[in-house]
């Protein structure tokens, strides 16, 4: 049995995972959704506040509470900012990260610091509304491949805005057990969001790494849920 923790990213909740959790479950494993503060149905909890660093504690406090170990911990898009803290402060509780269509920081790097790699000026757009409002509203739901009429009546009344300064926080990376840890990289390539591109260019070919392409939009979980779990049983 595999403990599975599923991060969720940007503007959504732990709600993503509801057509991948089951069928892990159904394999005999233990999955957990945590909904990072201020999302999801946590998003009464919003604040100007809250950053990076809080949301890597909601995480941290999972693990430990439920003394979770031998954790294949994945993080969606923002949520490979999220798993890459974690790890650097758990990391003898993981057994493998896995990196779905997600940011893969470097050391004092944000998020800012990538998102124009897709769309130039993106970054001063986010800065520019996070500043006034202390949050960001989401994209288009096309921009997750999230067209079909189901998969919008399923995500657009739950999408919420999310606190900004998850955004501009800088990742401290310095544990080398961290860095050593087994890592997966799942590109979402049909339609891409031209964000994780330069993840996948830099992952693609790399011995350290396991490379596994989906050609599906960014938001696999809803799109292809059957096809995500089987790569993640591989991981188990």
């Amino acid at each position: 049995m595999t403990t599975f923790v599923l991060v969720h990213g940007a503007w959504h909740g732990g709600w993503k995972w509801r057509f991948v959790a089951p069928i892990l479950r159904r394999a005999g494993h233990d999955v957990f959704t945590p909904t990072l503060t201020g999302l999801g149905e946590r998003a009464h909890l919003a604040r100007p506040g809250i950053d990076l660093d809080l949301h890597v504690q909601d995480v941290v406090a999972l693990l430990e509470m439920e003394d979770l170990r031998e954790v294949v911990l994945l993080g969606h898009s923002y949520g490979g900012m999220v798993v890459t803290s974690v790890a650097e402060r758990c990391a003898e509780r993981i057994r493998r990260l896995v990196y779905l269509d997600a940011f893969v920081p470097e050391n004092g790097k944000c998020l800012l610091d990538y998102v124009d790699h897709a769309v130039p000026g993106r970054a001063a757009a986010f800065r520019k509304e996070g500043e006034q409002f202390g949050s960001v509203a989401p994209p288009p739901l096309s921009l997750w491949g999230l067209v079909k009429p189901e998969h919008v009546v399923l995500a657009k009344p739950r999408e919420t805005r999310h606190p900004f300064h998850t955004f501009t926080q800088p990742v401290r990376l310095v544990n080398p057990a961290a860095r050593a840890l087994p890592k997966t990289f799942i590109y979402c390539s049909s339609p891409a969001t031209g964000s994780f591109d330069q993840f996948a260019a830099k992952y693609r070919n790399d011995p350290a790494w396991r490379f596994r392409e989906l050609a599906t939009g960014h938001d696999a979980m809803i799109l292809v849920p059957g096809e995500l779990a089987a790569i993640l049983l591989q991981s188990a």
